[in-house]
């Protein structure tokens, strides 16, 4: 069982369909592992093509392996979701880290874009 800190590194996305008809999209993303919740800065006016460089620290205390990235688009009235993705980490914490990786964004089982992650676990040694 795994205890330690997980540390993701928010880089980037693209190819995100856009869900706005007037303007560009302003992304923001959601992490989720187990009960921690993180959220990213909002990237107002970067469309398809969010840049972040974020990071977001987890404690891992148990055998939960995966982080869930659900990518919205602010609005004023009612934030649209525009996908998510769901990375498995059992090789993070058999390894240690991996490095700068794309995952596909999905909606409704369909392709909606990328999303660009560098994972890193550092072990608690008791």
């Amino acid at each position: 069982m795994p205890r330690g800190t997980l540390e993701v590194i928010l880089i980037s996305a693209k190819d995100l369909h856009d869900s706005d008809f007037f303007g560009k999209m302003d992304p923001y993303v959601i992490l989720t592992y187990r009960a921690q919740e993180h959220k990213s800065s909002v990237a107002k006016g970067a469309g398809s093509t969010p840049r972040w460089n974020e990071s977001f620290l987890f404690t891992v205390s148990d055998s939960v392996s995966e982080l869930n990235l659900r990518l919205m688009d602010k609005d004023r009235f009612r934030d649209d979701f525009i996908g998510e993705t769901k990375i498995d980490l059992e090789p993070v914490f058999q390894v240690g880290s991996i490095p700068e990786t794309s995952y596909n964004v999905v909606k409704n089982q369909k392709y909606c874009g990328e999303v660009k992650v560098a994972i890193t676990f550092n072990p608690e040694w008791n």
